[in-house]
């Protein structure tokens, strides 16, 4: 785990080192599971371009809440309430299937990490076709969370999608993958995930075309539509194998 040196993170990490040390010498604790060995690094102090790849994050957040928002005005509570209904969109990303079976559609997201299972958003309708003048302060609340949902979910999706030339080497998609549709008419923190049940290879042998199954129906698309999970981060790394 990598991060910088924040107090939280600091204290987390003494807490947590001392539970792991505290769980290793009981017997029945080893006989039942196997360290993982988990390390965390901090940045150096003063210096947040060490982290970018999280910075990243926060830079994009501001970007677009600061186009959504405009020139106008909440109060604290409505935009307590706005960061909050934000935070619960970025934290539903997936980031990895949390099994390798074929009929499971199931996925790690950074609210596994926060509260122990996924972040779930109750469905509302839609309020982008109403004009702002017929909303309420809480549809209005309501109405610029789902302009950022719109605006950040497409960036984010479009990071995900960044492939290279066919000459190059690339990760290969594999039966039994979890990917991610691109779909733009899903509401705030909703992912639509699918399994790679048949691939359609050309005649140069490359797969650019697969048949998905999802939890509703199937769907044939080319793999440029679509977002393989987990995110592997170099062009050697490979997905595990297919489950038999």
């Amino acid at each position: 785990m990598y991060s910088d040196n924040g107090t939280n993170f600091v204290g987390a990490d003494r807490e947590m080192s001392k539970a792991h040390r505290a769980a290793i010498r009981d017997p029945n604790f080893l006989n039942s599971t196997a360290s993982d060995g988990i390390a965390w690094h901090f940045i150096p102090p003063s210096a947040p371009h060490f982290g970018g790849l999280w910075e990243a994050g926060v830079r994009s957040v501001k970007i677009h809440l600061s186009r959504v928002l405009g020139d106008r005005t909440l109060t604290f509570e409505e935009l307590y309430t706005l960061i909050c209904r934000i935070e619960a969109c970025l934290n539903s990303r997936p980031l990895a299937p949390l099994s390798d079976s074929l009929d499971d559609y199931e996925c790690l997201t950074p609210g596994h990490f926060l509260i122990g299972s996924a972040i779930n958003v109750n469905p509302e309708p839609s309020l982008l076709d109403l004009n702002e003048n017929r909303l309420s302060r809480w549809q209005l609340v309501r109405q610029t969370t789902e302009r950022f949902w719109r605006l950040w979910q497409s960036d984010y999706v479009n990071t995900l999608q960044q492939r290279s030339k066919w000459r190059l080497p690339h990760t290969p998609v594999t039966i039994g993958q979890m990917v991610l549709l691109r779909n733009p008419n899903l509401p705030p923190g909703k992912w639509e995930l699918g399994r790679v049940i048949r691939c359609h290879p050309g005649s140069d042998g490359l797969t650019r075309i697969v048949t998905i199954k999802t939890a509703r129906s199937e769907h044939k698309r080319p793999i440029g539509k679509l977002c393989l999970l987990p995110i592997w981060d170099t062009p050697g790394n490979k997905p595990p194998t297919s489950p038999s």
